[in-house]
C-alpha cells in the first residue's frame, strides 16, 4: 500500500500532509509552462516568481480558479510534481490521497478533482468538503451533536458553514476572498493614483499593511508600479487606511454572508454557536481586525484558529490518522 497523503488544493496555495510526518510541503498553486508545447517549466515558489515577468514563450498561471480546476493538464502536472517531492514515483509508493473541495461544487467539478489526482499518479482518491476539513483542523468537534460555525477565507472562495454530527447543516460559498481582495487593491491604485501594480505587489500590500478597521491600521508601505498617464515607472507611498478602503466592499460581502448564514441556521444550533463562538480559518483570517469586526457585527465571540493557513491540511491529516468516527467521512475511489 502506498503512503496516505492529504492535499489542501487551494486557489492560492497547495499544502501537503503525509501520514506520520505532518505537513511536508507548502507552495503556491502556480505553474509556468511553455506557451507552444505546454511543457512544464517551473512549479510552486519558482513559478510564482515568474508571475507578470515571463516572455511570450512562457506562461505563468494559476491552474485553479475560485477553488475549482480551470486547467486540467496543468493541475495534474503540478500534483505529479508534488507527489514526486513527497513520496517518489515507484509503483509501490503511489499514494492514497484525500483532497479538499469547496462546498457545493457540481458533480462534474468533483469528478475533475478525482480524475486529476489519479492522472497525477494517486493509487486512490477521496474528497472532503473544505469547511469540514477546516473545522476539524481548527479543533472544532464536528462529530458531536453540538453546532459549530467555521469561516474559511481562502484565495478563491470564502466558505461559511455550520457543522453538526459530522456534516454540514448549512453553508454558503462566496467568491469574495483573497484573490478578489488583491484585485480590489489593484483597481483602487489605478482609480486613485493612476498607477498599475502587479498581483504580487497587491498581495504584499494586503499582507503587510492591510486592515479592516482604523484601530488596526499598520502604517505605510512604499510600492512601485507603472504610471498609466505617461507609461513610466512610478514609486509612491500607500497607507493602511487606503488599503482598508480598497478592500471594504469585498469585506462587507464576507460579513454579510456570515450574517445570512446565521439568519438561516436552525435555532438550536444558533444557541450552540452563541456559546461556542465563530472560528476563522484560511489566509484571510490573518487580516488585522477581521475577528473584531465580525464579532461586533454578529454579537458573537469570534476567534482566529491557531494555524489558520494550515487548518484544512491539518483537518485532512486528522481524518487520515483517525481510526474512530472521523474515518467514515470520506470514501476512496480507484481507477
Amino acid at each position: 500500500m502506498g503512503k496516505s497523503i492529504g492535499i489542501d488544493l487551494g486557489t492560492a496555495n497547495t499544502i501537503v500532509y503525509v501520514k506520520g510526518r505532518g505537513i511536508v510541503l507548502r507552495e503556491p498553486s502556480v505553474v509556468a509552462v511553455e506557451a507552444r508545447t505546454r511543457r512544464v517549466v517551473a512549479v510552486g515558489n519558482e513559478a510564482k516568481l515568474m508571475l507578470g515577468k515571463t516572455p511570450g514563450s512562457i506562461t505563468a498561471m494559476r491552474p485553479l480558479k475560485d477553488g475549482v480546476i480551470a486547467e486540467f493538464d496543468v493541475t495534474a502536472a503540478m500534483l505529479r510534481h508534488y507527489f514526486d517531492k513527497v513520496s517518489g514515483t515507484t509503483l509501490f509508493s503511489r499514494p492514497r490521497v484525500i483532497i479538499c473541495i469547496p462546498y457545493g461544487v457540481t458533480e462534474v467539478e468533483k469528478r475533475a478533482v478525482e480524475d486529476v489526482a489519479l492522472e497525477a499518479g494517486a493509487q486512490s482518491v477521496a474528497l472532503i468538503e473544505e469547511p469540514i476539513a477546516a473545522a476539524i483542523g481548527a479543533g472544532l468537534k464536528v462529530e458531536g451533536a453540538q453546532g459549530s460555525m467555521i469561516v474559511d477565507i481562502g484565495g478563491g472562495t470564502t466558505e461559511v458553514a455550520v457543522t453538526s454530527l459530522g456534516g454540514i447543516v448549512i453553508s454558503n460559498s462566496l467568491r469574495s476572498a483573497g484573490d478578489e481582495l488583491d484585485e480590489a487593491i489593484i483597481a483602487y491604485m489605478k482609480r486613485r493614483h493612476n498607477v498599475l501594480i502587479g498581483e504580487m505587489t497587491a498581495e504584499m500590500l494586503k499582507k503587510n499593511i492591510g486592515s479592516v478597521h482604523k484601530q488596526y491600521d499598520r502604517g505605510n508601505m512604499i510600492v512601485r508600479g507603472r504610471n498609466l498617464l505617461n507609461g513610466l515607472p512610478a514609486t509612491l507611498t500607500v497607507s493602511s487606511a487606503e488599503i482598508r478602503l480598497a478592500m471594504s466592499e469585498e469585506i462587507e460581502h464576507i460579513v454579510a454572508c456570515i450574517g445570512n448564514t446565521l439568519e438561516n441556521t436552525p435555532p438550536e444550533l444558533s444557541s450552540d454557536i452563541y456559546d461556542n463562538g465563530i472560528m476563522l480559518a484560511g489566509g484571510g483570517a490573518l487580516l488585522a481586525g477581521l475577528d473584531a469586526l465580525i464579532s461586533a457585527f454578529t454579537g458573537i465571540r469570534t476567534t482566529v484558529a491557531k494555524a489558520p493557513l494550515d487548518c484544512v491540511a491539518i483537518g485532512i491529516g486528522k481524518v487520515i490518522d483517525s481510526v474512530g468516527e472521523l474515518g467514515g467521512i470520506v470514501t476512496f475511489r480507484s481507477r
